[in-house]
């Protein structure tokens, strides 16, 4: 177990990703740009009445925030990872099962969370989305997001930082999630956002971080309404 974390979130595969300089300045002015817009519609995203057809579309917006931001900031890879000393593949199982093993933490977590009145209203007040909407919409619209904030945050925010970028890229995403006012969401954010952007700079790409993003995120959809 020890060498699987360790070739899924710190052993980097050879690539060559450089850009030319008009192309770094390019990604970094959109980055800049996306990551405060997005912010404003996450804000906004998760003031609005649960189950309304306003946060539904709010939510539809806030992923196309992410997603046109990022392919606006020029070339995605998707990465890979070794197998072997000279054989690579393109991550999907091993990130699949970060994300199990994140959803395990967080279900411990929250055990302790929901003793503690001020912090398990943080979290009932997101699980409030879930009571109160369609699940099933939800759970698409989680999904949708998930692939979308990797591909922006992981993608084209963490290309367009020359030094130190998981440590930016996850402190820009929890800025960005902290936007909700909600600060049980902003400690998540800390974790997966450090997460997700060792899996980018081991692979070289966005795939693997998308996978365990959207595996944390589906499966705390479904298991903190037990819990709470």
């Amino acid at each position: 177990m020890r060498n699987w974390i360790q070739r899924s979130l710190w052993d980097v595969v050879p690539r060559d990703q450089r850009d030319s300089d008009e192309a770094f300045r390019r990604r970094q002015v959109v980055a800049a740009v996306v990551v405060l817009v997005g912010a404003a519609v996450l804000g906004w995203s998760l003031r609005l009445e649960p189950g309304g057809d306003t946060f539904y579309v709010a939510a539809i917006v806030l992923a196309g925030v992410w997603a046109v931001g990022a392919f606006l900031s020029g070339r995605l890879h998707l990465g890979r990872r070794a197998r072997g000393a000279e054989v690579f593949v393109r991550p999907v199982l091993a990130p699949i099962l970060l994300g199990l093993l994140l959803v395990g933490i967080f279900v411990l977590g929250a055990l302790v969370v929901r003793e503690i009145p001020p912090l398990a209203d943080y979290v009932s007040s997101v699980l409030a989305y879930a009571d109160e909407g369609s699940l099933a919409l939800l759970a698409a619209i989680t999904f949708v997001n998930g692939i979308a904030e990797e591909l922006f945050f992981r993608g084209a925010m963490y290309a367009a930082i020359p030094k130190h970028p998981v440590a930016w890229t996850t402190l820009a995403y929890v800025v960005a999630t902290l936007a909700t006012g909600n600060v049980m969401l902003g400690f998540a954010a800390i974790l997966l956002g450090a997460v997700c952007g060792l899996e980018r700079r081991a692979s070289g790409g966005i795939l693997a971080p998308i996978l365990t993003h959207i595996t944390w995120s589906l499966s705390m959809l479904f298991l903190l309404p037990l819990l709470f």
